[in-house]
């Protein structure tokens, strides 16, 4: 759901912390309130990888994976970014408990909603890109795939059966896209 209003980053603080949007989730995007709506897909998708990545920082503790972490860029008044699922290497310091991040995340991942089109996953991946991210993973779920950014080169793409990696944000780490979507499509 959009919110009529452009909204800057006071302003959205105020109204998510309104009692009637307690147990919702939303992004600021450009000025825009939106409300994120995420399938049960959706949340295996990112619990699935969330676990992947978990297991890999046990071994490798080189940061923090994060669902739904808040990040605010201190000079941008209009967006107040939610990644699906995001990394932060230890050099950005302690985790903080506050919210929204002064910073933007390593690692993005984004995986993509029943109503959002390739192009909005895309503005949201050229943002963080923009912003300082090193990778960005968009998850297709109407076409299983992976699309990987990242800054300066070109996007690529890994399919059902191909390893998706780490690069140099978690080097080492490395899943099968596939283990993305099989059980939750009833396989094995």
């Amino acid at each position: 759901m959009a919110i009529e209003k452009l909204y800057t980053v006071e302003e959205f603080e105020a109204y998510v912390a309104r009692p009637e949007n307690d147990d919702k989730r939303f992004e600021l995007i450009h000025g825009e309130i939106i409300e994120k709506m995420p399938t049960l897909l959706h949340a295996w998708i990112v619990m699935i990888l969330g676990h992947a990545i978990m297991n890999f920082l046990d071994k490798n503790p080189i940061g923090w994976a994060l669902p739904e972490a808040r990040y605010s860029m201190p000079d941008d008044d209009e967006n107040d970014r939610i990644p699906d699922l995001s990394f932060i290497a230890t050099d950005k310091g302690p985790l903080i408990n506050q919210s929204p991040a002064p910073f933007i995340p390593d690692l993005a991942v984004e995986v993509q909603s029943p109503k959002q089109s390739q192009r909005e996953l895309r503005e949201k991946a050229a943002y963080y890109l923009l912003n300082g991210t090193r990778l960005v993973w968009i998850i297709y779920t109407d076409n299983p795939r992976v699309d990987v950014l990242k800054p300066g080169q070109p996007t690529y793409t890994v399919g059902m059966n191909d390893m998706l990696d780490g690069g140099d944000v978690l080097p080492g780490f490395e899943l099968e896209v596939k283990a993305l979507f099989v059980k939750a499509a009833g396989g094995n």
